[in-house]
Formats: C-alpha cells, sequence, structure tokens
C-alpha cells in the first residue's frame, strides 16, 4: 500500500474533521469495539486522532482486507511498523474507521479512513488471512488544569507565530489553527501537522496526560520554530546574495551595453591584455619577477573588468612594467669635461672638486665598485644640491633629487604593502619610474632631518637603500620583488654631521663644505647670481651692470651669512626694481646707467649690517669670540661689567650649561691671579661681575668661548684694551691649559668675512689649518696659545 502525503492527509483533516464519528467525541465509551479489530500495518506514517486520510492499496491482500472492513462495518486499528516491533512498553496506534473505498481509474484501489481515538494493541488474535488484535482505549487525563491552560496558551502563541514565519502554509491549516482550543485536540493538531520526526511523533502519541502533551508538543514546536527562524535568515542570506549577483550581472551588461554604443566594446579586453603582455614579454625581467608577473597576468584574465581588484592588479603590473629592470645611460668617462663642468657650475671649493674627480676616477677604472655613499655637510647655501647636479652632468646621468627632512614614515622609501586602498611604491621607485633608467645620480637631501614616529624609522628604511652589501636586492613592500639599486650613485646632503643618525653616517663619506669668505661671494654673484637675476627678470638685454663696490656693499652690508642665498635675494629685489624703471619709462626710452651705491640705498633701505663693527677696537672688558653654529661660523662679542655687590656672577644672553661652566673657570683662574692684578682682598665680596653675551635670544652653548670669557674678564679688571681685529678660540682647564676645539675652519671663514686680522687659537688646533685653503687664510694672522698666559700676552696691549 502506498502512503499518503503528510499533505493529503492535512488537507482531509480539515476538510472532514467536522464529519468524524459520533464515537469520537467519548474517547474510551460504550460504542468503541470490545472484540478483535483488524489491524493494518503503517510504515513511516504516525497519524493522530482526529486525522482522514486516503491509502491507496498496492497489493490484493490489503484490498481484500478493506473489503471485508467495508462488509461488515469494523474498524480498523493502525499501527506503525516500528511500534509492533517492540517487546516490551505500550504498543500505542490509532483506531480508524473507514469512510470510503472506491476505484482508481488505473485499476488500483483507495479508501479514505478516519482517525477516532488512541489505541493499545494488548495481544494477537490470528494472523491469517489478516493480522487481528484486541486493542484497548485509554482516557485522556486531565491534572494540573491551571498548568494545561498556560500550555494550550503558549503553545497557540508559539503556534501563531510559526504560521507567521511560513508564508507557504496553506489557509485551511491557518484557518484551523485559530480555532482549535480544547487542549487535547491542539497539541494533536499540532504533532500531526508540524512535528516532523517520527520517534518525536510517537512520544507524543504515547502522553494520556493531557499536561504532558501539551509540554512535549510546546517544546517540539519551540524547537522547529528555532530551527525555522534560522532556515529562513540562511534563506534570507542567499536570496540577498543572488538578488545582488543578479544584479551587478544585470548592470554589467548595461555597462557592456552603454560602453558598446559609445564605441567602448569590452569586448576588446581580451586583445587589450595580450597587447599589454606584449609589453612584459619585450622587458628582461628577472625570474623570480617573471613568475609574478605571470601569475598576476593569470588573475587579470580571470577578474572582471569592473571589479575593484581588476584595477589595482592592472596597476601593480603597470609599475613593473615602467620600472628600468634593464634600462641604463651610458657613463661619459671623461675627467677633463668633468672638470670643466665643475668650474661652470661653481666658483672655490678646489678641495670638494678634486674629491669628486677622484671619486669619478674610481668609478671609470671600476665600474662595479662599491664605493661610499657622498654626503655634502654644510651650512645653507654653499652649493651642496648644485654640487649633485654638476656629478650627473659630468657623468652624463640623469638627475634625481627629493628631500627626506620632516620623513617620518618608512613607507615613504619602502612604500605601502598592496593590502591597504591607495597603496604605491616608495620614494625610490617613484623616482627611478619618473626617469626611466636604473643607474641616476640620486640626491637625497637633508638626510639630518629625518624624524620617527609610530609609523615606523625612516632612517632604518634607508639602511637598505644605501648599503652597498643590500641594495642589490632592495625590497620595496609595495613591488614585493628584489630590485637593483647598486648602479644607482646616491648623494645625499645634510646641515649638522652630528644630527645624521649614526648608522647611516657610517655607510657614507663626509665632504664638509664651508660658508664663502666676501671675495667668494663677489666672483660668485658676478658669475652666476647676477646673470641668473637679469634673465628672469627679462633685463638680459638692458645692458644693466652691477659694479664690484655695489656687490661689495650688497655682501658686507645687506646680507651676513655662510652661503649665498640671502644674497641671491637681495640682487633679486635689485633687479625687480629696475624692472619696475624700465616698464615706466619704456616709451620715453630713458638710458639705464650703472647702479650707484645711492641707487642701491634707496633700492635696499639702510645698510643691515655695519662692516666696522669687528674693526673697531673693542672697549675694555670686551672681547670677540668665534663660534660654530649649523650654518656656518659666527663672530660674537662677550661683555663684562663689575659693580658694587656681594660676590655674584651674572650670566645672561641665554647660554647653556657648558658655557656657564667656562664662565665658572673663567672667573676660578681671575681669582687665582687676584694678587697679579693688584685687586683688594674683598674685591670678590664686595663687587658683582655681570658676563653678556649679546644677541640674547639665540641660544648658545660649547667650551670655546672660554678664552675669550677669560680674555674679557682680565681686560675689565686690568683695564688693558684687546687688540683690534683680534678674535679667538678655545677651551680653559683650571689648571690655565687651553684645549683644542671643533669647527675650525667653520670660524676661519667666518673672521675673514668680517674683516677679522688676527685669531688666537688653541696651540693643537694648528694642524686643523692645513685643510683650511691658503686663499682663505690669506690675510690672516693666526697666533697659537697653549695656556692662558700665552693667551694674555698674544691678546692684550701694553
Amino acid at each position: 500500500m502506498a502512503e499518503p502525503k503528510l499533505s493529503e492527509i492535512e488537507s482531509i483533516h480539515l476538510s472532514l474533521e467536522d464529519e468524524s464519528d459520533p464515537h469520537s467525541k467519548g474517547q474510551g465509551g460504550a460504542n468503541l469495539p470490545k472484540g478483535p479489530t483488524h489491524v493494518y500495518v503503517l510504515g513511516e506514517l504516525v497519524p493522530f486522532p482526529g486525522v482522514v486520510f486516503p491509502l491507496v492499496l498496492e497489493d490484493d491482500q490489503e484490498c481484500l482486507l478493506f473489503d471485508t472492513v467495508h462488509a461488515s462495518g469494523d474498524y480498523v486499528g493502525f499501527f506503525n511498523q516500528d511500534v509492533l516491533a517492540r517487546e516490551t512498553g505500550p504498543q500505542f496506534g490509532v483506531l480508524a474507521k473507514l469512510l470510503k473505498i472506491f476505484r482508481l481509474p488505473d485499476g488500483r484501489t483507495s479508501v479514505v479512513v478516519q482517525c477516532i481515538t488512541r489505541a493499545v494493541f494488548k495481544r494477537r488474535v490470528k494472523t491469517k488471512p489478516f493480522l487481528t488484535a484486541l486493542l484497548e482505549y485509554p482516557r485522556d487525563t486531565y491534572e494540573h488544569q491551571n498548568s494545561i491552560e498556560a500550555l494550550r496558551r503558549q503553545l497557540k502563541l508559539k503556534l501563531e507565530e510559526y504560521i507567521k514565519g511560513q508564508p507557504q502554509i496553506p489557509e485551511e491549516i491557518q484557518l484551523a489553527a485559530v480555532n482549535i482550543d480544547e487542549p487535547a485536540r491542539l497539541a494533536d493538531f499540532v504533532a500531526q501537522n508540524f512535528i516532523r520526526e517520527k520517534s518525536e511523533r510517537l512520544e507524543i502519541l504515547e502522553q494520556t496526560s493531557i499536561h504532558m502533551r501539551l509540554m512535549l508538543t510546546l517544546e517540539k514546536l519551540i524547537r522547529e520554530l528555532e530551527l525555522l527562524k534560522v532556515g529562513n535568515k540562511i534563506s534570507d542570506d542567499i536570496q540577498k546574495k543572488l538578488e545582488t549577483t543578479q544584479r551587478q550581472f544585470y548592470l554589467r551588461e548595461q555597462i557592456k551595453a552603454i560602453r558598446k554604443e559609445l564605441g567602448e566594446d569590452t569586448e576588446n579586453r581580451s586583445a587589450d591584455i595580450e597587447e599589454f603582455e606584449k609589453k612584459l614579454a619585450q622587458i628582461e625581467l628577472p625570474e623570480v619577477v617573471r613568475n609574478r608577473v605571470d601569475s598576476e597576468l593569470r588573475r587579470l584574465r580571470i577578474v572582471p573588468l569592473e571589479s575593484p581588484e581588476h584595477g589595482l592588479i592592472r596597476h601593480y603590473l603597470e609599475s613593473i612594467a615602467d620600472l628600468p629592470w634593464n634600462k641604463t645611460t651610458e657613463d661619459i668617462h671623461d675627467l677633463s669635461f668633468a672638470q670643466k663642468v665643475m668650474h661652470e657650475d661653481h666658483f672655490g671649493l678646489d678641495e670638494i672638486k678634486q674629491r669628486i674627480l677622484e671619486f669619478l676616477a674610481v668609478r671609470q677604472l671600476n665600474p662595479k665598485t662599491k664605493g661610499g655613499i657622498i654626503c655634502f655637510v654644510g651650512p645653507p647655501g654653499v652649493g651642496k644640491t648644485s654640487l649633485g647636479r654638476s656629478i650627473a652632468r659630468a657623468l652624463g646621468r640623469q638627475f634625481y633629487r627629493f628631500s627626506v627632512g620632516g620623513m617620518r614614515d618608512e613607507a615613504e622609501i619602502k612604500g605601502h604593502r598592496r593590502t591597504y586602498v591607495g597603496a604605491m611604491p616608495g620614494r625610490i621607485l617613484q623616482g627611478l619610474r619618473f626617469l626611466g633608467v636604473k643607474n641616476p645620480v640620486f640626491m637625497l637631501d637633508e638626510i639630518d632631518k629625518m624624524g620617527r614616529d609610530f609609523r615606523g624609522d625612516p632612517a632604518s628604511a634607508m639602511l637598505e637603500v644605501l648599503d652597498p652589501e643590500q641594495n642589490t636586492s632592495f625590497l620595496d613592500h609595495y613591488l614585493d620583488l628584489p630590485f637593483d639599486l647598486s648602479q644607482v650613485l646616491f648623494v645625499c646632503t645634510a646641515n649638522v654631521k652630528t644630527d645624521i643618525p649614526l648608522p647611516l653616517l657610517d655607510r657614507m663619506e663626509l665632504v664638509e663644505l664651508s660658508g664663502y669668505i666676501p671675495e667668494e661671494k663677489l666672483q660668485i654673484a658676478e658669475r652666476y647670481l647676477v646673470p641668473k637675476q637679469l634673465k628672469e627678470h627679462g633685463l638680459q638685454n638692458k645692458k644693466i651692470k652691477f659694479q664690484k663696490r655695489v656687490l661689495d656693499e650688497l655682501i658686507e652690508s645687506y646680507t651676513r651669512e655662510a652661503g649665498v642665498r640671502d644674497l641671491d635675494r637681495q640682487i633679486a629685489k635689485v633687479c625687480r626694481k629696475i624692472a619696475t624703471f624700465v616698464v615706466q619709462n619704456i616709451k620715453s626710452k630713458t638710458a639705464i646707467k650703472p647702479l650707484t651705491l645711492e641707487q642701491l640705498a634707496q633700492y635696499l633701505g639702510p645698510c643691515k649690517y655695519d662692516r666696522d663693527t669687528y674693526q673697531k677696537r673693542p672697549p675694555c672688558g670686551v672681547a670677540l669670540g668665534l663660534a660654530w653654529t649649523p650654518v656656518g661660523g659666527d663672530v660674537l662679542f662677550i661683555e663684562t661689567k663689575k659693580m658694587k655687590g656681594t660676590g655674584k656672577v651674572i650670566l645672561t644672553g641665554q647660554i647653556g650649561s657648558v658655557m656657564n661652566e667656562s664662565a665658572q673657570i673663567a672667573m676660578s683662574l681671575l681669582r687665582e691671579r687676584q694678587s697679579l692684578l693688584s685687586l683688594p682682598d674683598k674685591f670678590f665680596t664686595e663687587n658683582d661681575i655681570h658676563i653678556h653675551f649679546p644677541s640674547g635670544s639665540v641660544p648658545k652653548d660649547g667650551p670655546s668661548a672660554g678664552v675669550t670669557i677669560f680674555s674679557a674678564l682680565i681686560s675689565l679688571l686690568s683695564e688693558r684694551l684687546i687688540h683690534a681685529r683680534l678674535a679667538m678660540t678655545g677651551e680653559i682647564t683650571l689648571r690655565g691649559e687651553v684645549l683644542p676645539v671643533g669647527g675650525i675652519r667653520e670660524k676661519i671663514v667666518a673672521a675673514r668675512r668680517a674683516g677679522i686680522k688676527t685669531i688666537i687659537l688653541p696651540e693643537k688646533n694648528l694642524k686643523d689649518l692645513e685643510e683650511v685653503p691658503d686663499y682663505i687664510k690669506d690675510k690672516l694672522n693666526f697666533l697659537p696659545v697653549s695656556s692662558v698666559s700665552e693667551l694674555l700676552v698674544a691678546a692684550m696691549s701694553e
């Protein structure tokens, strides 16, 4: 026999429920059969009382069974095969009444039966021709009335919630669920229509306690409700995903149609990729790079054109294709040409030019040499960057410069990883990509001003760039492939050597540049600055002349710097004034006369600096010292005064701790010589000494002012003048020795620029004079001293 589907049982249950046999209304009553009843064994089906369902009979034995039941008007018991197979425990089923029997068009027989009440299989009576058994009909028990009502309400609420979550449930089922209120019938109705597992249905069928039946049914329904919610969520997610996919497909098709109308047919995509592949195939790439390119090209063919991933892959491959993996420029191996270029671009700097020629000569003899990195160190405006350009021109290489000053993110050097939005290669590879060759001159400007923060340490990242042992396989984060930087000639610049990170300093060869003296500035102005500014202001054809005395006045009275940047700005300012005059008098065709000192004062205003400041003889208690600053050497006054007081030493001028200690040492040496100076016994307890360092807003520190402080104090107390145009530098000790100091070259240049004629310096610094060019030392007199006694003899007049 073919068992009916559950949906068929539900449908008939609803349509025939009101026509159920009156006997069913009194389960266990006298109208139920008391003798043997025919038994029909079901497979998977577990029906409940109140259900009406059809059965299609498959064989003659089943047809004979129901013909007999129909003829005698008997009942039939329905028991699940698993229940009858039990050896212990009650065997529950249902008692059913045959309502109708009829023949189907295909010749088979169908019956409609109505389940009336629960039945328990007691014992077999006979097995042939049909299974016949005695059945018992247990009564439902209604204990815990309040609990039953509460359970009924909860079951009703959960049933309504379940039905709302299952819109496909037939309308008849929904109506029946609303109209059933009797607890026993409600539990059987829910179990029949909404509980799927056979074992759970059997468990509910075997419950005669209405309280327990409702409890079990509610528990099973709640579980089914949770599964329904999870299933609905999964279904909704899948539906949304499908809708998104369908929408994207639809939009892509629209885009294709639009592009086709615009003449941008995406069918040309394959041809575009093939052309891109040919471009990459023509580049000689290392094996590891070629493997990565092939892998990315395969991905590019698969990823849709509209996908963001397509653009990322394309940009990555374009970055690889644009890099100069095997493109170089041929070097010019001509030292005479290099020397000519150096002289054309720069005046003076003979020692620097010679060092650059030596560097180029070594590279000419051994192109594969892993020579050190050149680092030009010097004050601003002395030509460090232009020297890098001259090197590139002398070699016939391309030049690229970028400033690393203030750089705090190492990704600026090594790039960003491709996982970041807007990722790109670092500045090193960007520069090579821009130039298109792998052997340019690369200038890293202001390398002493790199910073560091939470984003990384650019100085550490720079190690891989500048180290000849590592940069043969430089790894950029974006590219994630090794690139050979060994053919790049790196040139660095810095203002202060001590600010360069030590690991970087160890990998570079320092070439120090000093400031310019007035004679050098005059030559630079005549040869380079004036012609450049005349050209930039459109005055090159106006026969304008800057006389030497005018340029000299510009240098001495309007600028005071180690380099020539301010001088360049002042010349530009004069050119602007002249350009304005030319335009205003263009119709009158007034002839332009050579620039005079009176016109210079008119254009630039009063002099900013007094050129006689350092040339006059200082009064008693004042001495000139030489100082080193990050922007070059400088000359400074040290002033002293004595006054009635309590023996205090007053220091002013924003000095540091080291200079403060130098002043204390000078005072100790002064006290030691109290008798030699013929000072009263109570002089240092009844007088205050004030030591001032002018330019009070400028911080000052260092030990080299020791000799100057001591000389100023001796001049003050002995009332002896210090020689005119004399400056000094050196550190003093409590034993009266004069120790060597640094920055001699910069200090000499500053003295020469200020018009100083005599310089007192420590005897042990004489060796530093060998590094100073003769044209700088020219017209200067050097007095070496080793003790404060020699210092006083050299500095003081009789």
